[in-house]
């Protein structure tokens, strides 16, 4: 299996999916893209997100169906690159947008984020040749990630680092493959569900051991969270409700195992808060699940 068939998996589920079942009275209840529908703008990287026999699958897919069934909305499915969710989002094409995105205060001016479902921290897909895992690493190196990430701008500070850009991991990890980058940095599970899923590539994921402040989004723990529409404030409420009691019931972790992100790195914040006072109140704690729930 590769990124890339995993993408035409989706797009084969999406030509068959034939109609959607009647609206329940919830579905009326919010500003949405299509009436009665919550569109949802996905990638189909997995682990993350992809489309079967009707319903999101992946990590973030599967949480986000689970949402929509709790408040009887059905899911319309919008696959496209990355380069185009969040924007899609911001100018009301689609409802919600998920994919592995990590928060960043950028995007609350754009968007009002979800609060997070599984946390990160970002690293390098290599060769299992070498053993990158700090910044310095990577400098004078070709190195790929993908058009729209956050920490993009953090790359480019990097001494002597040729970056290439890309719209899709699946382009970015043939280039690497094929020796035309060194390494890429790109969403952890995906990468890492990649990785596992190829034992012949030969590639291997090391998360940078650095703690820079310089260099918050790439040494930093990340938050995935979901985008939604700024008019839609009041189903990014209801939203956070239910996964909030996900969280208290470790469920998270739970559906995290069936995509290989057993580990509590995973589900246990670290570090600085950084949405305490921005997007959220001064006196703000990230959830968890605690170890061996």
């Amino acid at each position: 299996m590769t990124l890339s068939l995993s993408r035409r998996v989706v797009m084969c589920a999406l030509l068959a999916a034939a109609s959607y079942p009647a609206f329940t009275p919830m579905a009326t209840a919010f500003e949405l893209a299509e009436d009665g529908k919550l569109t949802v703008a996905f990638t189909g990287d997995m682990p993350g997100s992809g489309w079967q026999d009707g319903k999101l699958i992946g990590y973030d897919g599967e949480i986000m169906q689970k949402i929509a069934d709790k408040l009887g909305l059905k899911i319309q499915p919008a696959l496209m690159e990355w380069s185009g969710t969040i924007a899609s989002v911001e100018a009301s094409r689609v409802d919600v947008m998920l994919g592995t995105m990590g928060w960043t205060e950028k995007r609350t001016k754009i968007m009002t984020l979800s609060e997070p479902i599984h946390y990160f921290k970002n690293g390098i897909m290599q060769s299992t040749k070498t053993n990158w895992d700090k910044l310095s690493d990577l400098e004078g190196k070709k190195v790929g990630t993908i058009t729209g990430f956050s920490f993009v701008p953090e790359l480019k500070k990097i001494k002597g680092l040729e970056l290439s850009l890309y719209d899709t991991s699946d382009a970015a990890v043939r280039d690497l493959i094929a020796g035309r980058i060194e390494a890429v940095i790109g969403d952890p599970p995906v990468v890492s569900y990649a990785i596992k899923q190829n034992p012949d590539w030969n590639m291997q994921f090391l998360a940078f051991t650095d703690q820079n402040p310089d260099f918050p989004l790439l040494t930093g723990l990340g938050q995935v969270v979901y985008g939604i529409n700024k008019k839609n404030d009041d189903l990014r409420q209801k939203m956070d409700a239910i996964i909030a009691e996900m969280w208290k019931s470790c469920e998270m972790k739970a559906i995290g195992a069936r995509y290989g992100l057993s580990a509590d790195v995973w589900y246990t914040p670290a570090g600085e808060n950084f949405r305490a006072g921005v997007d959220r109140p001064a006196d703000y704690k990230l959830p968890s699940c605690a170890a061996g729930g």
